[in-house]
Parts: structure tokens; sequence; C-alpha cells
């Protein structure tokens, strides 16, 4: 056996473990059987946990290999700050629970064994038991270097990662108590002994300007510094376009087009031209043509790729892109030629796109807007503004009744329009909040929206039927489960929705959108139809969107940031220039799938970035205003408490025990608190009024106490 390469060592030792005489063995007793030498016994070891990795053995609570059972599942274990966590599955809707006595020691993202030790029931979910960890998930912490005589230790950020890390002396580099600090942990520890590693960088003092973002940026590893063989490569890219290419492009410079973005935009890489003929409405939407300057597997295309995505912090973007890319040649600037890839769509009185062409182009922008300089002509009807923009009024008007007849059609299909408050945090020289805003959707970010909406899927069904490989954006219908459970929660409220088939038709979730609108539970309900529907993707498939009622969704519009809207960009210009051979289709076949997976993972590491700095920001701001007064509306309802959400979007806990006038109970089929004796209840969407008692911009928490309810 000692002679055995790694894949005969695996041959063997996989036959033996599913010979049908097997019972489970220790790694000790598998090598005495197989007759190999203490010297190589690792190795041995290493081929175990190969195969253990690879599902194709298992390994038993004591540690044993066994044949796999398909009771044992492989998943990622999510902790909590209060001990216990959730295992996610791939391929499985719903997380199972491990109670803190069933972690196995289990940190934060690890990669886990476990078997089901309670089966789901009606408002449980399945409990499960860690057996094995398979694979640290954190290799890197970010947090607060402490230190303690000759060694240290760091406090973790992520609360969810539930030991500080001991750093000897000769690995403290220059850090002092303190400073934040990215850790490289050498040692994952036990049951006695705290994880071990190594300071690799110092982000700066905990209270200087930036670190705080920083720190979110460096513990969720957004790579936010281009490697020099970008840079290097980003000097050959021209400031202006190639006028000699512009013959094998259609030229739309002619046509009157504009950008609409918000004030702070840089990288413009959409712009609209509309027009109107014999009842007949002439749409252009013009996108960057950024696979131009960003070619496949050059070191920038590499790099994009491993980003995914921009990312949009309070007080900065990472951009996939370097500036001189997003911000200058492929940012379509006012008055400047470009290349784009325009789709131009013919769309009739009832909007059905009638006719539809896609090409390479070439644009000049004649004004780049704001939206709220269109909504001040479009809907306050400001004399100044328009003045101003009097040549471009009459195709804004336009523009507003083409995207209403878009918007009309969507409705008609089903299309679910949830329409929550974001919020724009205003932060001073420092870094320190001075105001949350609500930001609320207008007429002129709605029109966008519309137009792009008709951009993708136009896109998109136009490549299905092609057959070719492409990526689309997929949004699957909600598991059955969580809908006959909103159906059984709405109930309550006197509200129905049907289901057919164990199915639900989007209609019905836009149906219940609009008999809510204005209710006192609209909040409430709105919120709990979201959590019951499924995330939105990337895919090789064309499985449509569940919540926009589209058979056919892509993401074409966005290639400055997005990098899926690039890598299709590439497939159309392929496409257009004479088509993509079988050799170029067996390509794209062979990397679409990690594409499309690694950008909906990317994707969800910037959405959680910008929601965990925003509540950073949040908890920062309510720090100032501790003893105040607000009112809210009660946006959760738990076991341990109520959350409630201000109208600047903050959201804070009153904690059960807060609640001193009862012995309040929760009722988790109805969402509420209930007083024992009173017979006081809380329930979602109650408007109240708290004051705030605590902010925690560490733990990224707000805490509020009730003074007044019902009001």
């Amino acid at each position: 056996m000692d002679d055995y390469t790694f894949e005969k060592r695996k041959k063997v030792i996989n036959e033996l473990i599913h010979d049908k005489y097997y019972t489970p063995m220790k790694g000790k007793e598998i090598a005495m059987l197989l007759n190999v030498s203490k010297e190589n016994r690792n190795d041995l070891y290493k081929v175990l946990d190969a195969l253990v990795l690879e599902g194709k053995i298992g390994v038993t609570s004591k540690g044993k290999y066994c044949k796999n059972d398909k009771n044992i599942l492989t998943g990622i274990f999510q902790s909590t700050d209060r001990g216990f966590g959730f295992v996610t599955v791939e391929g499985e809707d719903e997380d199972i629970f491990i109670r803190e006595s069933d972690t196995c020691n289990a940190l934060h993202q690890d990669k886990v064994q476990l078997v089901i030790t309670c089966e789901k029931t009606e408002g449980r979910r399945r409990e499960g038991r860690i057996i094995r960890i398979l694979e640290h998930g954190m290799n890197q912490i970010v947090g607060i270097f402490r230190k303690n005589g000759a060694y240290g230790f760091v406090i973790p950020d992520n609360r969810k990662f539930s030991k500080d890390i001991f750093i000897p002396k000769d690995k403290i580099r220059s850090a002092v108590t303190g400073h934040k600090v990215v850790v490289k942990i050498n040692s994952f520890g036990d049951d006695t002994h705290n994880p071990e590693g190594e300071v690799i960088r110092i982000l700066g003092h905990v209270n200087d300007p930036g670190t705080d973002i920083l720190s979110v940026v460096e513990s969720y590893e957004i790579p936010y510094e281009y490697p020099e063989e970008v840079m290097k490569e980003i000097e050959k890219i021209p400031d202006e376009i190639d006028e000699t290419k512009l013959p094998l492009r259609t030229d739309y410079r002619m046509l009157q087009t504009v950008t609409i973005d918000g004030e702070d935009a840089k990288d413009l890489d959409d712009a609209i031209s509309l027009s109107k003929e014999n009842g007949i409405y002439h749409l252009g939407v013009h996108i960057a043509d950024v696979a131009e300057y960003v070619k496949e597997k050059s070191a920038l295309d590499k790099e994009a790729l491993n980003r995914g995505t921009s990312v949009y912090l309070v007080d900065r973007v990472i951009p996939m892109l370097p500036h001189k890319l997003s911000n200058g040649i492929c940012s379509l600037n006012q008055g400047v030629d470009r290349f784009a890839l325009s789709c131009m769509m013919d769309i009739d009185s009832t909007g059905k796109i009638i006719d539809h062409k896609i090409s390479e182009s070439v644009i000049n922008v004649d004004r780049r807007m704001s939206y709220t300089s269109v909504k001040k002509i479009l809907t306050d009807n400001d004399t100044d503004t328009i003045n101003e923009y009097k040549d471009f009024v009459p195709m804004f008007k336009l523009m507003e009744e083409l995207a209403t007849i878009l918007r009309k059609k969507r409705k008609q299909r089903g299309s679910i329009d949830f329409d929550f408050p974001e919020c724009k945090i205003v932060l001073d020289k420092a870094g320190r909040p001075l105001d949350i805003k609500p930001y609320e959707r207008n007429t002129a970010t709605k029109i966008i929206e519309d137009f792009m909406l008709a951009a993708n899927e136009t896109v998109a069904e136009d490549y299905f039927w092609q057959q070719i490989p492409f990526v689309y954006r997929t949004h699957d219908t909600p598991d059955k489960d969580k809908i006959n459970e909103l159906a059984a929660f709405i109930n309550n409220f006197g509200y129905s929705i049907k289901v057919s088939n164990d199915e639900i038709h989007p209609k019905e979730l836009q149906k219940l959108m609009e008999k809510i609108e204005g209710s006192e539970e609209e909040n409430l309900i709105s919120r709990l139809t979201l959590r019951a529907m499924k995330r939105a993707g990337y895919t090789v498939e064309c499985k449509g969107h569940f919540g926009l009622a589209a058979k056919y969704y892509t993401h074409f519009t966005s290639p400055i940031r997005r990098y899926p809207d690039l890598q299709i960009h590439r497939i159309i210009k392929e496409s257009l220039h004479g088509g993509i051979t079988d050799k170029r289709i067996k390509h794209y076949e062979n990397i679409l799938p990690d594409v499309t997976k690694h950008a909906s993972q990317t994707e969800r590491r910037a959405d959680d970035a910008e929601r965990e700095v925003d509540k950073m920001k949040k908890a920062e701001y309510m720090s100032l205003r501790i003893g105040k007064t607000f009112s809210g509306v009660i946006s959760g309802v738990t076991a341990w408490g109520l959350y409630v959400e201000l109208p600047n979007t903050v959201e804070g806990l009153v904690h059960v025990n807060e609640l001193t006038d009862d012995y309040y109970i929760f009722d988790q089929n109805s969402y509420e608190l209930y007083g024992e004796v009173t017979h006081k209840t809380y329930k979602l969407g109650m408007k109240v009024r708290v004051k705030c008692t605590g902010a925690s911009k560490v733990l990224r928490t707000v805490d509020f106490q009730i003074v007044e309810d019902d009001i």
C-alpha cells in the first residue's frame, strides 16, 4: 500500500469501505488493515479526508469512517452571537438549526458534516448535530488588538466568530492596543485552547476616520487595491474612441440622447433616446461597450471576474473596474463620442415590443440629467428647471408616457413591486453620520427602471431563441411551505391568496400587495411576503424571473459595475460578428456555470457588506441621540422582543425585559406579543413611541424602550 499513488489509494479505500462486510473503523484501524507504515499514515489520512469531502465515504459522530450514509449531510455552518447556529445545505431551501451544545466547536462559515436529530414539524425547522468539521471557512479575521503583557489577542469584529484570537509575541508586528488589524489564523484551537494567529495588516486605530468601514471591507475580503499587472494594462487603454472603427458601428449620434442618474454618479453606463411616430414609440437603451476595452482572459478581465460587482458603501465606492475605465472611456459622459451596445425597441400603444435591433453603436450624450431635475420637470412643474432643459422637456414627457404604459403591462401580467424605503446616510469629513434621510423612488427613477427592464427582457428573449450559451437573471418560484405559511398568516387579517398545484402565480402576490396598500398591516405583510420569496441569482438556464413575472430575463444594462453584464456583452458582440463557432459554444458552456455561481456569491457579499456598514453608521448616529424619543412602527416581533423601525429606516430592539407592565408571551402564529394579565398586544405594523436607551457601533445594535403606544 505504501507504494500506491494517491488516486490508487482512494480507489482501494473506497472499495474497502463499501464492501458488504465492512463496519465503521478508525483511521488507525484502516491503516493496519491495509498494512500502511506509521511513516505514511498521514498520507492515508489525507486520502480519507479527500474521500469524505467528495462525499464518497462518511464519518460517524465518534470519528469512524463508514459507508456514506444519506442521513449525513454536508453544509456551511452559520454561527450566531448567541452560540447556536444554522447549517445551509446546497440544494435545500431551509437551513438546519444547530443548538449550541451540538456545534462540535464549529466556527462561523466552517464546512461541516451533520446528522438530523429532529425532523421538521409545524412551526419548527429541522434540527441537527454537527459531527465533523471538514474545512474552516474563515482564515482571516478583522478585529481590535489588545496588548496583554508580552503577547496580545484580537477581539473579532464579527461576533459570529465566537472566540478571541491569541497572538504570540513574535506575531504582533507593531500593533498596539486599539488598532484595527487583519489576523491570519494559524491554528483554530479546540475545547481548551483559543485560535492562534498572526497580525498581517494594520488598518489604523479604531478611532481613525474611515477605519471602521475599511474593517468591514477587509472582513468580507472585498478586494479594493488593483494588482500591478492591472494598472499596467490600464495605461494602454485610450482616452478617446478609435475612430477607425466607426464604419463598423451603427451611428446613433444624431438621436437626442440623455443619461439620467443620481447627482453623485460618475460611472454612467446607460443612456436613453426616445421618439414617437405613427403611434409607435422608438426607445433606445444604449449601454457602455465595456467589452471593447476589457478583453477576455486579460488581467483586467480576471480582476473584474474576481470582484464580480462594484460595492457601494456610504463613504466610498469600490469599483469593479479602475476609474480610468468606469469614469473615463466607458462612461457615457455628456458631449463626447462613446462606443455602446444599443437595444433599439419599437413599442406599440399597449406596451408590446413589436420589433427590436441589438447592435454595436456609437452615441453622443446631449445632456447629463439627474433624477432630481427630471422629477422637477415632470412632477413639480418647476418653471426654472423646465426653462433650463426646454429642448428636452418634450422627450421627458414622452418618457413618462411610455414608462406608464410599460408599467401597466407589467402589472397586468403580475409583476410584484416591493417599494420598501431605502436611506441615504450623510457623513461629515471625519466619517461621522450627520443625517439619515429616507430615499424614495420618484418618477425619474421609475422611468429608468422601466426602460432597463424592457431592454433586459428583450435581450434575454432574443438570445434564448438563438439557443447559444448565455447568462440569465433568475428568480425561482417560492417554496410551497413558505407560501402556505404566508397564506395561513394573512388569513388572520382577512386576506387570502390562491395556491394551485402547490404553486403560486406572482399575480396573486401582486393582488395581495394592492389589497394591503395603505393598511396598518401593509408593512408587516409586505415584509413577510418578501421573506417567503427566494433570492434572485445568475444561472445559465433561462428559468424566468418570478418577481417580475418575466419568462425571459437577464442583466444587460450595467457592464461597468456587474460582471454578468460584461460577460453577456462579449457573447452578444461575438454573435453580431458572424455568429459563435462550435468551439466557442463549448468554451462558454465550460466557463459560464462557474461565472454565474461566482457572480451570485460576490453579489451577496456586496449586499451583506453594504447592509453591515449601514447598520454600523445607523448605530453610531443613534449613539448621539440616547434619551431622545421617536415615533416608529413595529417591524418585527420575536420571543425576545419587538423591533421598531423609525421613518429614517433606523431599526432598534425593545427587549421583552423592557416590557415591565406585564409578562408577555410570544404567539408565533400571529407574530405578536400579548400580556398574560393585561392582554395588551404588540403586533407587527403597530405605531409606537420609543426612547433610545442604547446603541453599539461595534455590535451594530440600537436599543429602544416603549414610552407610549397605540398613538
